[in-house]
Formats: C-alpha cells, sequence, structure tokens
C-alpha cells in the first residue's frame, strides 16, 4: 500500500508528531496498541504500515488527519496514469452526469456495495481490494466539500433489483443512501425502468464532466484500462448519447418513488 517517497514522508511525520508530544516509542505504542518495537520498525521503514494504524496514530497524536491524508493523497498519485486526468476533471467538475449499464456510480456507492464489487474481481487481493475501495471512497468527498458538483446520475431499475437473499442487505442500505444522497440536495437519480427497450446506454458507460468554464471532458471505462475523452467530436457523441439514456428515464419523482417501491418489495418477502 506504501509508495516511495510519499512513505518516507508519513513516516519522518510520524517521528516527528511523537517526539512533538513527548512520548517514547514504547508510550505511544501502548496508545496505538503496538509494541515499542513494531513503531520503531515502522518509523525505519522496516515495517509496513496501514490506514488503520494511521488513523489510530492521528488520533492519539492530534494530528487532525494528517497521517491519513498524506496517505489518501499517495493512493490518489499511485492511480494509472489513463485514469489521473480524469480524477483532476472530476475535482474541479461543476456538474457530473454519470450511467453505468449495470452497476451504481461510483460516486453514489456505499462502502458495502463498493466492496462487494471490488471483489468480484478475482485477481485482486485482500490488499489491492483495500487500496481501491480506500480510493473510491476517498473520491467521494468532492461531493461534501464547499460548493460541490451537480451530479446526475441515470441507473437501470435492473440494477437494483439484481439481489439475492445474500445481497438483499447491501442493496436496500444502498438505495437508502441514494434517496438520501437526493434528498441532501445536489444529486439527482433518475431510474430507467425495467420494461424499457433496448436504448443506446446499453452500449457501455457514459460519464461527463463539466468544468468551470464549460469545457466537458468525458471518461470511458473498459476491462483492461479506460480514456479520458476531450476531442470535441467524441464529446459530441457522448453528449448526443447521453442525452438518448436520459430521454427514456423516469422523473425525479417517478425514480424516487420506485426506489422506494423496491426497498418495499424486498421486506415483503
Amino acid at each position: 500500500m506504501e509508495s516511495e517517497p510519499t512513505a518516507e514522508l508519513i513516516r519522518a511525520q510520524l517521528r516527528r508528531l511523537r517526539l512533538s508530544a513527548d512520548l517514547t516509542q514504547e508510550d505511544f505504542g501502548k496508545l496505538v496498541h503496538f509494541s515499542g518495537s513494531q513503531v520503531s520498525a515502522i518509523e525505519l521503514g522496516q515495517r509496513p504500515f496501514d490506514r488503520l494504524f494511521l488513523k489510530r496514530a492521528d488520533e492519539v497524536l492530534h494530528s487532525d488527519g494528517l497521517l491519513s491524508g498524506l496517505l489518501r493523497i499517495a493512493e490518489l498519485h499511485g492511480q494509472p496514469n489513463w485514469l489521473r486526468p480524469w480524477l483532476d476533471a472530476e475535482r474541479n467538475a461543476r456538474q457530473l452526469r454519470c450511467y453505468h449499464p449495470t452497476l451504481i456510480p461510483g460516486l453514489l456507492q456505499t462502502e458495502h456495495y463498493a466492496r462487494a464489487v471490488i471483489q468480484s474481481d478475482d485477481m485482486l487481493n485482500d490488499e489491492e481490494i483495500e487500496r481501491r475501495l480506500a480510493v473510491r471512497m476517498d473520491r467521494q468527498a468532492i461531493l461534501a466539500q464547499p460548493n460541490p458538483p451537480a451530479l446526475i446520475a441515470v441507473i437501470e431499475e435492473t440494477t437494483l433489483r439484481r439481489a439475492d437473499e445474500s445481497f438483499r442487505s447491501i442493496m436496500t442500505q444502498q438505495i437508502s443512501h441514494l434517496l438520501e444522497c437526493v434528498k441532501r440536495g445536489g444529486v439527482l437519480v433518475h431510474l430507467i425502468p425495467a420494461e424499457a427497450t433496448v436504448h443506446v446506454g446499453h452500449a457501455g458507460p457514459i460519464t461527463l464532466a463539466r468544468g468551470v468554464e464549460g469545457e466537458w471532458l468525458g471518461h470511458l471505462e473498459n476491462h483492461v484500462g479506460g480514456a479520458t475523452i476531450d476531442r470535441d467530436e467524441q464529446i459530441d457523441t457522448l453528449l448526443v448519447r447521453w442525452e438518448g439514456v436520459r430521454s427514456v428515464a423516469l422523473s425525479k419523482g417517478q425514480s424516487e418513488a420506485l426506489m422506494k417501491e423496491v426497498m418495499e418489495s424486498w421486506s415483503t418477502i
């Protein structure tokens, strides 16, 4: 999970904060449930640290989330080259439009739903699953910042109903989260009803970001990567495709009613 030189910076800040708090490695270790020798090994780079350790360290050292924040930055900068331009566009967007034919958009996923989606990839080990989950959850911070982007999401009704007995509680929580996001404002969710015929969105996910100067960028993902789209003719195509998707979706009120209906139908099973 660590990457140099950021990991070295985190270790240096950890040691500085500990010394400023006038704590020995042994005393600090007791507070974070580590031995003094384990703390020493972490500070020397002989033992890896993880998110939970840094969270505890921030709490004990009253560092306002500094160490955890440095780790989040490292994880975001550790993203593949093809994703970085989109992450910048996403952070600076004034409006985001998201559609996926089979999944809840990442910015609106609950932690449990996101973990289930990421875990479905058998090629990922536990550490990579947790790293990707942390990055996905951190990206959602843009919706809680001052003047967040307006987010419009189009979701298939069939996506919400795709839940066997073991997954139903996760989906119930997920739909409740969608309704809460809409209630808070700044987020619109439109459902495409299950009876809708084949439409252009079935060709694949569409994500668009509108910048502060009105410029649009698109993002397309596939099984081996993705690409940020900025050519005018391609953006025009994505905007037309988006309108095609949006045109078959229900209104805001109808969509909210349908989400509640899905949850209620499960409570009677």
